[in-house]
């Protein structure tokens, strides 16, 4: 029986994994975060809590678990957050990953871990998994270290890159789907800017990659996004047409009107070819990405 070990679970990519997970008999999966309770504590799934940025919290679990495989979906997102607490973004997104690999090492396991198209300037768009990364802001930057520490380590890995990752979960932060769900519901306009183009992507699409890069035992590096690029604002524009809200509320900027303390990449597309050949992704379009999120809203009486 192969052994998992998810970090992040109870991120919105974590709970999803761990939903899915928890339905293959054939796995022995432990659920980790650095919170003291899981949000599926009602479920029968294994978890304990820890803080990947302590070393010896890290090899102490490893070497007790021994897991076959380590999926990393924790890390610090928020991309203003990191310009401003760079020493607590760092020790995050990549000390905690040197940990990890190390961990990975003493034991043999293979480490899949989630990164981001931020690692790149943004200036061509249409990204391959070989491009030259050049981020240009502090969160891409750790997100970058914390690839390279991966890809020198001579450990059996994936590296999984993502674009504006959106879904539901139980108490997960607003992705930018919910933050656009929740103030359009309450009648709050809000600002989008249309002139970052990127290729959204619905959470269950990302896990079952991972997922599938697991079952098949893929390593190097997949680029794992939605089908269609779309700026912030179109996308916003799409899901209050979906849920029947008003669109009068989205106002259309650019991004040089928004006071952010970190630079954005302005066309982070990616190509996903690898990943639809060798692991058999189909991902997901706006259209269906959204009518799937109104399904789960519904399902737990959100909507």
């Amino acid at each position: 029986m192969r052994r998992f070990l998810v970090c992040g679970s109870n991120g919105l990519l974590g709970q999803r994994l761990a939903l899915m997970l928890g339905g293959q008999t054939e796995y022995e999966v432990l659920n980790t975060s650095h919170h003291r309770s899981f949000v599926f504590d009602h479920h029968l799934f294994d978890y304990t809590q820890l803080d990947l940025t302590r070393a010896s919290d890290v090899k102490s679990l490893v070497s007790s678990f021994q897991p076959d495989v380590i999926i990393n979906a924790a890390g610090a997102t928020n991309v203003d957050w990191c310009e401003e607490h760079r020493e607590e973004a760092w020790a995050i997104n990549v000390t905690g990953v040197e940990h990890l690999v190390e961990a990975s090492r003493k034991v043999g396991a293979t480490l899949i871990h989630v990164s981001t198209d931020y690692i790149f300037d943004g200036k061509t768009g249409n990204y391959r998994e070989d491009d030259r990364p050049n981020p240009q802001n502090y969160y891409g930057k750790t997100k970058l270290a914390g690839e390279n520490a991966i890809r020198i380590a001579g450990i059996d890995y994936a590296i999984v890159r993502t674009v504006v990752l959106y879904g539901t979960g139980y108490r997960v932060k607003r992705n930018f789907a919910l933050w656009v769900l929740d103030n359009l519901k309450s009648g709050t306009s809000i600002r989008c800017v249309d002139d970052q183009i990127s290729c959204p992507t619905y959470v269950s699409d990302l896990a079952f990659g991972i997922l599938k890069i697991a079952e098949l035992e893929k390593t190097g590096i997949f680029h794992i996004t939605g089908s269609e690029a779309v700026s912030r604002y179109e996308f916003a524009v799409r899901i209050a047409r979906a849920f029947g809200l008003d669109t009068g509320l989205i106002r259309r900027i650019k991004t040089s009107d928004l006071p952010q303390r970190a630079m954005r990449p302005m066309n982070t597309t990616m190509i996903t070819l690898k990943a639809e050949t060798e692991l058999g992704l189909k991902a997901s379009n706006i259209g269906q990405g959204i009518t799937l999120l109104k399904q789960e809203l519904q399902s737990m009486g959100r909507n």
